[in-house]
């Protein structure tokens, strides 16, 4: 199932919290990009916010491996899940 994950900055989060854990979440987030989890990932260009494609189970296995991020591990962000399935917008035009 492709999930698309958008980070969500959380109350309480600093400049210096972020970079405390910068390289363990880089270093987990490559991790996960390995394992072919982390399919996708992007920074939005109207917030310093990350927006992750994941290849996971469902979502609960999406959550999982996202609570393994430092960043998130340390309280700092969490990110909304959003699980896609196909457009089934075309049989509308195909079927009869």
């Amino acid at each position: 199932m492709k999930i698309i994950a958008l980070e969500h900055e959380l109350p309480g989060a600093t400049a210096e919290g972020f970079q405390q854990y910068a390289r363990a979440e880089a270093a987990r987030a490559w991790e996960l990009h390995q394992q072919g989890i982390i399919r996708e990932l992007y920074f939005r260009t109207d917030r310093d916010e990350a927006v992750l494609v994941l290849e996971c189970e469902d979502v609960t296995a999406a959550q999982q491996a996202l609570d393994s991020l430092p960043l998130v591990a340390q309280g700092l962000i969490r990110f909304e899940l959003i699980p896609l399935g196909a457009y089934p917008g075309f049989a509308r035009l195909f079927t009869p």
